[in-house]
């Protein structure tokens, strides 16, 4: 979602390098590109203009205080007001039993899926026996995609396809969510291509019904400036709590993210990042600027690998890699529990100095290239690379998809990697090893081809 504006203001900055002091004519060129990266990512003009004020007032007569330049100094004055232009500190949802959501937004931006996902979210905060209520009686799917999540998720679930009274619905749910003891009930309410009074008359009538804890708009990212008049009509008709953000691991410029905040002054709680239930994470202003700036959310990138990488694989990995025993079965293994972080791209996006590179479909591509070509390995071939001969070349390149070019390449690229890990093996390169092999298991073992 923000590659695009994280490129434009590294360029930005850049003008501003090597000055000895801050004046309004050095930095007058870095605020226009700032301005023009800001606009053209759909964020919203009034936005745009109080942020340029704000930085252009704080940036003026500063002194640049020794071993900090003005480049430096320019970069912590965007990061502060980028956070609070984005919300601040990091808002968390009430905590209490059970805790009653109310999901709002237009048709399309991905409430039903994130009706489930928010549930899945919160079962990590010690919510036990979540209730998904299905409102939306005017398109019947999205009943029954909330029913199958509920199921693939062993969630209770709720709906009635036999009305299109919601009141009675969510009476209903209500009273099945008290006898089940349900902890946490979310309401996916319908939607509407636009917004219309028949859509804000229902979701008004069901907010009196149900006295929802938390109000969340569900917001497409890739809205733009439309983004500001849907979360001001939707804040005036139902005082929100807080915005979801979905989409926003595709071609999104991001604006809505910038925009929203600033005219509802509603915090952005949460944002959807891929299709999956699991993609989806809570919203930290502090870490979204800085990887606006392109310096990368290594908070983020330690708890994804927490969370998805199996400590004692990690253990073992490390262990091989300071023996230098490291084959094509555990680089399958390895990378196997990379993947479940999310893409390429994603990660490299939480990485300092690596949320700018161009790294798209082609490079996913490779990746999902190697695998398949170990994939079309014997078991005894991934373990003993050394005896893939040229006829087995062959089968495995035909077995992959690929070509002998490409089985040729991985397998000389892997050779080289395994005697540049042999060279450690010494006494003197012992505590090299075991630092590198530490880092690599701590982090899934990705091998650098």
């Amino acid at each position: 979602m923000l590659e695009n504006l994280t490129d434009r203001m590294s360029k930005a900055l850049r003008n501003v390098r090597g000055v000895g002091r801050l004046t309004e004519e050095n930095i007058s060129e870095s605020l226009k590109e700032i301005r023009s990266a800001l606009l053209g990512a759909d964020v919203h003009f009034k936005v745009v203009r109080q942020f340029i004020e704000s930085i252009q007032e704080k940036c003026l007569g500063e002194e640049v205080i020794k071993s900090v330049t003005p480049g430096q100094l320019i970069v912590k004055i965007i990061n502060d007001e980028l956070i609070q232009l984005l919300g601040g500190d990091s808002q968390s949802l009430k905590d209490k039993r059970p805790l009653k959501i109310m999901m709002v937004g237009l048709h399309g931006a991905g409430k039903t899926t994130t009706s489930a996902k928010i549930a899945k979210f919160l079962c990590k905060e010690n919510y036990k026996n979540p209730l998904l209520v299905g409102c939306d009686v005017y398109r019947p799917a999205a009943i029954d995609q909330l029913e199958t999540l509920a199921k693939q998720e062993n969630f209770l679930f709720h709906s009635d396809r036999n009305t299109k009274d919601v009141s009675k619905i969510a009476k209903e749910a209500l009273a099945k969510g008290n006898e089940n003891q349900a902890d946490l009930l979310v309401f996916d309410t319908a939607g509407r291509l636009q917004i219309d009074e028949d859509l804000i008359q229902e979701i008004v009538a069901l907010k009196d019904q149900i006295r929802p804890d938390e109000i969340l708009l569900v917001a497409d990212a890739a809205l733009g400036q439309e983004a500001v008049n849907v979360a001001k009509h939707f804040n005036e008709a139902v005082p929100l709590s807080g915005i979801v953000l979905t989409k926003v691991d595709g071609d999104a410029r991001g604006g809505a993210a910038l925009s929203m905040r600033y005219v509802t002054q509603v915090p952005i709680q949460f944002m959807g990042t891929g299709e999956k239930i699991e993609d989806f994470s809570a919203f930290h202003p502090d870490r979204i600027a800085s990887r606006i700036l392109g310096m990368g959310d290594i908070v983020s990138l330690v708890e994804k690998a927490q969370e998805n990488i199996d400590e004692e694989e990690s253990a073992r990995m490390a262990e091989k890699l300071k023996k230098a025993d490291f084959n094509f079965e555990d680089f399958l293994n390895q990378f196997q529990q990379i993947k479940k972080m999310g893409s390429l791209s994603s990660i490299m996006s939480m990485l300092p100095g690596a949320g700018n590179l161009n790294v798209g479909d082609k490079e996913e591509g490779q990746f999902k290239k190697m695998e398949a070509i170990i994939q079309s390995m014997t078991k005894e071939e991934r373990i003993k690379p050394n005896i893939i001969s040229g006829s087995r070349r062959l089968r495995i390149a035909g077995g992959s998809g690929t070509q002998v070019k490409d089985v040729n390449q991985l397998i000389k690229q892997f050779t080289m990697m395994r005697k540049m890990m042999k060279k450690f093996k010494g006494n003197k390169g012992r505590k090299k090893m075991e630092k590198f092999a530490g880092k690599m298991g701590g982090m899934g073992g990705l091998p650098g081809f």
